[in-house]
């Protein structure tokens, strides 16, 4: 059995800054390619209807409406489709993070969705969903409560306050099985680990996983 630490506030907002930035260059320049079609139209007809529409305020709410909705499609789709594959995004590979089960197992798709939709959950009041993270005993946002996940620090930390997850060698699958991070954490065969005491294996208040 590995332990690995749960992820603590600020490295997963580091993590989750790096994911922003990228999301904001996607977004860029999405909606630079959209503007010149959408321009590039206009001029071809009548320019004073393109600019009456412009200037016409139930118009711009409305195109702020499309842009908000432009935007979390992409979050929910960029989230989703890294955390169901590998449980990483190019963020929290940065920083070492991995979102796991809290049984220890890699998310699908379809956890990773409603974590995804739990962010909006965890936006709410002042974001008081996120900074939970820095008070809960295993790290988790209300995001990850209702995705039944926590984020882990993907290197063996030790027997500390944690997840014990089996180590490679104890499992009829190869290593990058797991979220498909390369690596053997296993001992050598050779030299046996001696099993771990109840303690030892919860990792402190951390979780035994048979």
């Amino acid at each position: 059995m590995t332990t690995y630490h749960f992820a603590g506030f600020w490295r997963r907002f580091v993590a989750y800054m790096i994911d922003g930035f990228i999301i904001s260059v996607v977004f860029v320049v999405l909606g630079v390619v959209a503007g010149v079609a959408y321009f590039a139209g206009a001029m071809s007809g009548d320019s004073r209807v393109m600019i009456a529409k412009l200037t016409d305020p139930a118009q711009m709410s409305s195109f702020t409406v499309w842009i908000w909705l432009f935007s979390l499609l992409i979050n929910l789709g960029y989230f989703t489709y890294f955390h169901g594959s590998t449980g990483r995004t190019p963020g929290k590979m940065l920083l070492g993070l991995q979102v796991v089960s809290i049984e220890g197992a890699p998310i699908s798709f379809g956890t990773a969705f409603l974590r995804s939709v739990g962010y909006l959950v965890s936006s709410l009041v002042f974001c008081l969903g996120y900074i939970w993270i820095g008070f809960d005993k295993k790290k988790q946002g209300w995001h990850d409560k209702i995705a039944k996940t926590v984020v882990i620090i993907r290197e063996p930390q030790g027997n500390e306050a944690g997840i014990s997850i089996p180590d490679a060698s104890s499992r009829s699958q190869s290593p990058a099985g797991f979220g498909c991070v390369p690596g053997n954490f296993s001992q050598p065969d050779a030299k046996k680990p001696e099993a771990p005491s109840v303690e030892d294996a919860a990792g402190g208040g951390g979780q035994k996983i048979p």
